[in-house]
């Protein structure tokens, strides 16, 4: 017990950094770390994959939320954009929640592992999003968060690498798609972790000290250092080469991914 919680603050520490340094989602950070923790601990294979990812949701509330408090007193966050996004966020959690369930361990892996792949392309190009000209629409907001909330509780992520290209395509300056999407993750986050509590409620196979899917130890090892770390990794965002540091963090995500698809 100890073992666990001690690496998931160091974890929680990392996470909280790299996501203030590179503005990334923790979940990136904190799905591999604890899949290879819990493998080590001998937690049941079959459910090892669906615990990770609801852990890490579980952990991306408080990050979520002080984020979100963050970007509403610089005044970016456009609350009316992101209430209308809540309903298909929901949805599609609650959507990718069950779909999750009904996978195999590998097959979710193999998902997670396209979408690191897809981060580390983002990150080794350099790839931002650009200024589009899509109408506004509230079936094309509905469809969007769908699908954001889907791929973000499949991968156990706030949705931000999702949502923000998508605010942006909306012509949505950056500094407000940002903002916008910090308060998305608040109901990714909370729907997700509500989701897979109740759908791992009766599960078998699950370790002690587990919440439904959620591995109680590890959360709270991983809230303990992520905020403050966040905020250290922002201040450090402007002494250190971020874009340089970008390309050799996103080595380490095309390793996390390899790792997952040829073990």
């Amino acid at each position: 017990m100890t073992e666990i919680i001690v690496i998931s603050m160091l974890t929680g520490f990392f996470a909280g950094f790299l996501g203030g340094l590179f503005g990334i989602g923790g979940g990136l950070i904190i799905v591999p770390v604890l899949l290879v923790l819990f493998k080590h601990q001998g937690f049941e294979q079959e459910i090892i994959m669906i615990i990770a990812v609801a852990t890490s949701l579980a952990s991306v509330i408080f990050t979520a939320i002080a984020s979100s408090l963050a970007h509403h007193r610089l005044g970016t966050l456009n609350w009316d954009k992101a209430l209308q996004m809540v309903p298909g966020i929901v949805i599609g959690v609650l959507s990718g929640a069950m779909l999750a369930e009904l996978l195999a361990s590998n097959w979710l892996e193999t998902v997670y592992a396209i979408f690191l792949i897809m981060v580390g392309l983002q990150m080794a190009f350099q790839l931002e999003p650009k200024q589009g000209s899509v109408k506004k629409s509230g079936v094309l907001d509905f469809v969007a968060s769908w699908v954001i909330g889907l791929v973000s509780s499949l991968v156990g992520i706030g949705g931000g690498s999702l949502t923000v290209p998508y605010l942006v395509s909306c012509r949505y300056p950056m500094r407000n798609a940002v903002a916008i999407s910090s308060a998305c993750g608040i109901p990714i986050a909370l729907a997700g972790a509500l989701s897979y509590l109740v759908l791992g409620w009766k599960a078998e196979g699950l370790p002690a000290w587990s919440l439904g899917y959620i591995y109680l130890p590890a959360f709270v090892g991983i809230v303990l250092l992520s905020m403050p770390a966040a905020r250290l990794g922002a201040k450090w965002a402007y002494k250190l080469p971020a874009k340089h540091l970008k390309r050799y963090f996103s080595l380490l995500i095309f390793f996390m991914a390899a790792k997952l698809l040829f073990q």
